[in-house]
Formats: structure tokens, sequence, C-alpha cells
């Protein structure tokens, strides 16, 4: 029911009438210790090397208890054996056995070691669990693969699609032939992390096989081996992190409806309970709820996600024999795009997003309310995509703002539902760095002294940073250098220096190129004389 979480509980809501109200009830799920550890596998092998010296540990595979708390906490215990011993290794991810090796190794007196390692948990009664390791002793491979990492990071969006390369992993070994041919495989992980990735044996590359569901699991540790053609293997892991995307629509669910209501009811009298409800997380899972329509209710907010609706003045019967009023919840979309994209241009599919089929989006009424002046975004009636209705240029409606983000509102009429939806307006590189002036005239006498400073003007980028300014070069003439010089300020000044002694005669003057460059290599010059 809970999987591997401390705690586990159920919750429900009661409702109670005259008066009417609404309790939340939690009721606690105890564990007992009902299961057994186990490993992954009955028996496992081990390839150990002759030459490999007493005091290596090897890592061996960690048993599992489906239990929690001290039913789940495991001690091991290894079959004695002069050549062997066992210690627990602390690491982030908790206690892990290894056998370390006690006395040196010779393939021609003993090729192989049968020992029993066994995990009891710290339940009342015990229970335990047992695996078979049987320690192959090798000819000499004096290298193991290594991995790049130790530990690799990974985000993932949930709607990353299923074919997507994850991670190229890449292991070297210094030994040649067979020795050094490597392959690949998953170590000890979960049964879901098994149905969601692929890793390909010979080349390392971690695939996803499944659609990733945030509001399922939001983290994946992949354990990956790497294994030499001698049976040395090198260990990694791989943290998977689940990005929630904003891909489920708010729930409205009535749990109860008082009507008839009669017209001397009290102001705050409670007409209806609602309970609204988003599954994804932070941000997205935000909602906000409202009434449209005129009538004399009120809707408020109430405990985990309920809200009331209730009277806010006195009801005339004569006047009004019914009221009604629609309930509006609205969650948040986002996207992001490069700016200056073509009209027409795709931001994101609206309708799958919402869960919304096309016949239902074009029977139900979709429009895009546009915060502004400007209608920068439409809904394309064909296929529920969201577009570009105009040119979007960032550095105009943003300048040098480094988050530029343009909100609009998407309203379901048939379901009076309203999606905020935030557009974030990526940088291009599509401005060129600019001196204020063409040309600049630097004059100097026959007296100047060698290594004189000379300042000169800084170019402008409206760019972000990273398409921005990067470097400055001078170029044309060998008499002159261009000097670069950072204050504590972080400002930073461009000079150009003489480097040899000048003669007003026979050359009066020289002419330079004055330089700025950005990583694309756009750039603006302007001439020095």
């Amino acid at each position: 029911m809970c999987g591997a979480s401390p705690t586990c509980s159920i919750s429900f809501e009661a409702l109670v009438k005259n008066p009417l109200n609404i309790f939340h009830v939690e009721v606690s799920i105890e564990d007992v210790n009902d299961n057994s550890p186990t490993f992954r596998k009955a028996a496992v092998d081990v390839e150990i090397g002759e030459w490999i010296p007493p005091g290596t540990r090897f890592p061996l595979e960690v048993a599992h208890d489906a239990d929690v708390g001290r039913n789940s906490l495991l001690t091991y215990q290894l079959t004695r054996n002069p050549t062997f011993s066992l210690a627990m290794k602390e690491t982030p991810d908790g206690s892990k056995p290894e056998i370390i090796l006690e006395t040196a190794l010779d393939r021609e007196k003993q090729s192989s070691f049968d020992l029993l390692l066994t995990a009891i948990d710290g339940g009342d009664p015990v229970r335990s669990g047992s695996v078979q390791i049987r320690v192959n002793v090798t000819d000499a491979n004096d290298n193991r693969p290594i991995f790049e990492q130790e530990r690799y990071r990974v985000t993932l969006r949930e709607d990353a699609p299923p074919g997507l390369a994850v991670l190229n992993l890449s292991a070297s070994d210094a030994d040649a032939g067979t020795n050094a041919r490597i392959t690949y495989g998953f170590g000890e992980i979960t049964n879901k992390a098994h149905q969601k990735f692929v890793l390909d044996t010979e080349s390392g590359s971690i695939m996803l096989q499944e659609a990733l569901d945030f509001e399922e699991t939001s983290a994946y540790s992949l354990a990956v081996e790497a294994k030499d053609g001698g049976g040395l293997v090198a260990h990694c892991k791989v943290e998977v992190e689940v990005l929630d995307v904003n891909d489920n629509p708010p729930e409205i669910t009535i749990l109860s409806l008082s009507s008839p209501v009669p017209e001397d009811a009290l102001i705050g009298t409670v007409v209806a309970l609602l309970k609204v409800r988003d599954r994804d997380s932070g941000e997205n899972g935000q909602v906000s709820c409202e009434l449209s329509g005129e009538a004399p209710l009120l809707i408020v907010a109430s405990s985990g996600g309920s809200y009331k609706v209730v009277t806010a003045g006195a009801l005339d019967r004569e006047q009004a024999s019914e009221h009604r009023v629609t309930v509006a919840a609205w969650g948040q979309l986002r996207y992001s795009v490069p700016e200056e994209m073509l009209k027409g241009s795709f931001v994101g599919d609206v309708a799958k997003d919402l869960g919304l089929q096309l016949l239902e989006l074009n029977d139900r009424g979709v429009r895009i309310r546009n915060k502004g002046r400007t209608q920068y975004f439409a809904v394309h009636g064909k296929t529920g995509h969201l577009v570009t209705a105009e040119r979007i240029d960032r550095e105009q409606l943003c300048r040098l703002v480094e988050k530029c983000v343009l909100r609009c509102e998407l309203i379901v009429e048939g379901q009076m539902q309203v999606y905020g939806i935030e557009v974030e307006i990526t940088d291009i590189n599509d401005n060129a760095p600019s001196f204020r002036e063409a040309e600049k005239e630097l004059r100097l006498s026959e007296t100047t002294a060698l290594g004189s400073r000379f300042p000169l003007a800084e170019a402008h980028d409206p760019d972000l940073p990273r398409n921005s300014l990067q470097s400055y070069e001078l170029s044309g003439d060998e008499h002159f250098s261009l000097a670069i010089q950072s204050a504590q300020s972080d400002e930073v000044t461009y000079s150009c220096i003489p480097e040899t002694v000048f003669f007003r005669c026979p050359c009066a003057g020289h002419s330079i190129m004055f330089s700025t460059n950005i990583c694309d290599e756009s750039s603006a010059f302007v001439l020095l004389r």
C-alpha cells in the first residue's frame, strides 16, 4: 500500500449533517515484521584475480526488506573462511556489505571459494535471507575499469519521450586485448527503474524506454557496473531526478450540495462543499477557485483543498426562486521559446497538457486572453497548439532583465476553467556588439613615454551575457598593444599602449583596428587614428 514510506496512512472525509460540516480523518497503518530480507539473485559470482593484494574490498549485493523501521534494519553474516572476512561500508545510501581478502590467492592451489552471505532483520521474531557467493580466482588482469565519475546526476522532464538518450557512460581500462573489453550492466536497481530505463551493454548508453510520471516517482537511483574481459568490475551510481511538468488539470468534486435552501437561511450558511485537487506539485499544483454569476453566494477556502459555497446575503424566493453559478478552477502552464520566432510558431501543446481532445476543445470553446495590449499568443483551432501571434523581441520587451516572461490566460468556456500561462522568452544572439563612434582619434606626442595608456571606448551588446561581449582585440599595427585592466568593482577598462618610440617623420600617423568579439564570432570595429 505504501511501499518503502516510513509512515503509512489512509485519509478520508467524514460528512456530518445538521449542522452540515466536514471532518478530515486519517488512519495510521503500523508495520509488522511479515517480510524476510531477500536478495535479487540466489547466487552471485565474484571474479578476483590472483594478483589482488590482501586487504582489497569487494562490494556485495544489498538485501531488501519490504518492511519499514526497525523491521527493515539489516545485519549481515558471512560463513567462516580464513581467506575472506565481512565488513560494512558506510555510504550516503546506507551501509553496504563487502568481503575483504585476508590472504593472498593462488589459482593453481584453489580456483574458487563458496561463501554464504546471510541478511538478518531487526524484527521480533527475526527473519533472514541468504545468497550464495562463488568467488572465482582468475589469472592476471592487473587493471580494473574506471568510470570518469563515481556518481552522475541527470535531470529529466516527466514529459521526456521514450527513446531519449539519458546519459552516455564511459569506463576505461589500461589493459589490452580481451582484458580491456568492457561491458556494461545494471547492478542493484528497483524493478520500476528496470521498466523505465535500458542500458546498452556495449556502448554504456542509458536510454529512456517508458514514459515518466513525476507524481508516481520523482527520482531514480541506477547502479551501473562496468566489467572488463578479465572479470574486474567498476561501479558508479546514476541519480536521475524527474522534473515536474504541469500536465494535470485541476479537478473539482462536489462533496455535498444542499438544495433547496430556505429563504430565511442566515448569512454564512453552507450551501455546497467542494474538493479541488491538482496532482502536480509545487507551483504547478497551486490552484485558485472562484464563483462566476449573479448570486448572493460566496466561495470560501477550507482545509485540505476544500472549499465551501456559503450565502453572502439575504435570500428572497419571491425575487429569485433559484440561483445558477459556475465554479471555475485554474492552474498554471509553463513553456519556453526563443525570441524572434516566426508568427504561428509552436509554443506548447495546450490540448495535450490539459487532457482535452480536439473535438472537446472546439465544442467547449477555448480562447487566449493576453495581459497587455499586444496579442503575442493564440490557440491553433485544428491542432490545439499554443502558437505565436506576433514576432517577439526579448531585448525590446525586457531590456536587461535576465529572465523574460510573458503571461496570458487560457479560458475554457464550456468548463469555466482558467489556466494561467507563463512563456519564458529565451535569448538568441541576434545583436552584434557596437561602438558609439565608428572612428576615434588619439593624439600622441614624440615625447610620449613607452607604456603610457590611452583609454578606449567600450562596445555595447544588448544580448544576455552568454551571447554578449566576450573579448576585445587590437589589430593592424605592431607599434601598439591592447591592455585590459580589472578593478575591484569588477569593472574592466581597455587601453591602447604605444610599444615603440615615435618620430614625426617620415611617418606622420598610424591606423589600427580595435574590435570586439562574442562567442559566435559576431564583431564590431572602430578605427583608431
